[in-house]
């Protein structure tokens, strides 16, 4: 393509041209489907332009995942800190580069379909919504929002705008997560009524002090942007690009890290959505010779939450979910040989049933009946559908169903799952906020109609928190 030929420059005359020309549509690829023949328009060529947010990290991942699924085009590109972006603008030269994601959707809003959004939680759902409202399809990355009210708030909007969403857990797309729902439905393991997920994260800091010392700015970082919806705070050295995670005002700790990763299979296999109870125990941390720090700004180093979901179509009964993280696991199953893996690298999932276990590793990989001999020994019917190339898939399955049209591709994360999901694990975080707040030992109740727990008042400002002025849905 010539600089000409980009497609924010095309003018009135020139679109025309190739809504009427399928030889110059053909040659054009990566004009917008709705530019070549009104909303809803089927381009001859399939092809997606992609607006990507967020462009460094695991931005510049998803990025490469787009490219590799082989229908997607990133036409543009957007991130706060151009040095952090650099790599990935040398890698795209034909996307047009912006710093502001407002500025971006304003100018430019004809000349994509969908939007990715890779930026740290806290601003994940102001973004996508506003994407969702232009009529765009949104994928946005793990976990779907910073909130319990922005996910409920999501999952509606998918609805009311009729786009195709997914979320970036890609190991929902796996072969794993099927195949532990069909040992279930085949009651190989009989009723699962109790749940354990564990993780190792964070490997970033937590349960530590907010830096007393301002520093520099960077010159190729716009901090105004990057902290968006979040409360103003001077710039502090060791926060951007990754360690956010550990502070509530941006991330959601270990959890919302990992856990739409390794609850997502116990939501597939069981049919679970909302829980009706929380309650948690978090590790201590000592700042000195046996005094205890208390730091309500950053998430804990450890914790062990346990969730209550009420009964569903496929169990007899209410279902136990344990999480834990920061190094914590359950014990080992007797059926599980001593030399034998427990989980992978500091991950993992085992369902209890009423005849049996089954235990799955990160994204749901590696699935295995206990004893692991079952594994070969038991063979069930392939019933649910595998998605080609499994996690590379689950980018190319959001685009397809991008070009498909809303409703007419079944996803593996669109929104109506991932937003309960992703509810569920920031409610289990009110229970760990509750600890802050003398809560520590209280089962709070949830109610899920209102949003609201009902018996510890003092958590549900964490609900639905207050955007920074200026930064509105």
């Amino acid at each position: 393509m010539t600089e000409e030929e980009k497609p924010d420059q095309i003018s009135p005359s020139r679109r025309e041209f190739l809504k009427t020309s399928a030889v110059a549509a053909a040659s054009f690829m990566i004009v917008p489907r709705f530019v070549l023949g009104g909303k809803g328009y089927r381009a001859p060529s399939d092809r997606l332009a992609i607006a990507s947010v967020g462009v460094g990290g695991k931005g510049a991942d998803d990025i490469a995942h787009f490219n590799k699924a082989g229908k997607g085009d990133i036409v543009f590109l957007c991130d706060v800190d151009d040095a952090r972006a650099a790599d990935t603008v040398k890698k795209n030269p034909k996307a047009k580069y912006y710093k502001d994601w407002r500025e971006l959707f304003d100018k430019e809003s004809k000349n994509f379909d969908a939007v990715s959004v890779s930026t740290p939680d806290h601003t994940h759902a102001i973004v996508a919504y506003h994407a969702m409202q232009l009529g765009k399809g949104v994928y946005v990355q793990k976990p779907l929002t910073h909130d319990i009210a922005e996910a409920r708030m999501l999952t509606e909007a998918a609805k009311k705008y009729k786009v195709v969403t997914q979320m970036g857990n890609q190991g929902s797309s796996n072969d794993g997560t099927r195949q532990l729902a069909e040992w279930y439905d085949n009651d190989i393991i009989g009723d699962v009524h109790t749940v354990y997920c564990w993780t190792n994260r964070p490997v970033w800091p937590q349960g530590i002090q907010w830096p007393t010392t301002k520093a520099t700015v960077p010159a190729t970082l716009d901090w105004n942007l990057w902290l968006g919806t979040a409360p103003y705070k001077d710039f502090v050295d060791n926060l951007v690009p990754f360690n956010w995670r550990g502070w509530w005002d941006y991330g959601t700790g270990a959890l919302g890290d990992m856990g739409c990763h390794l609850v997502e299979a116990p939501f597939r296999v069981l049919g679970l959505k909302y829980a009706k109870d929380v309650q948690a125990s978090v590790g201590t941390v000592y700042v000195g010779e046996f005094k205890q720090g208390h730091f309500p700004d950053s998430c804990p180093p450890s914790s062990h939450i346990t969730l209550t979901f009420p009964k569903t179509d496929k169990t007899k009964g209410d279902v136990t979910l344990h999480w834990m993280d920061g190094g914590i696991q359950p014990e080992r199953p007797e059926e599980l040989g001593a030399n034998e893996r427990f989980g992978d690298d500091g991950n993992g999932t085992l369902f209890i049933g009423t005849k049996g276990k089954m235990i799955a590793s990160t994204y749901s990989s590696n699935p295995l009946l206990l004893p692991t001999s079952r594994t070969k020994e038991v063979s069930v019917p392939q019933t649910i559908p595998r998605v080609p190339g499994q996690s590379e898939g689950h980018y190319g399955q959001w685009i397809d169903g991008c070009i498909a049209g809303y409703g007419n591709t079944q996803l593996s994360s669109s929104f109506d799952v991932a937003g309960p999901l992703t509810e569920a694990l920031l409610m289990a975080n009110l229970a760990v906020r509750g600890h802050d707040l003398k809560g520590g030992h209280i089962k709070m109740l949830w109610d899920n109609d209102n949003m609201k727990i009902t018996n510890f008042d003092a958590v549900n400002e964490y609900v639905k928190r207050q955007y920074r002025e200026g930064w509105t849905i």
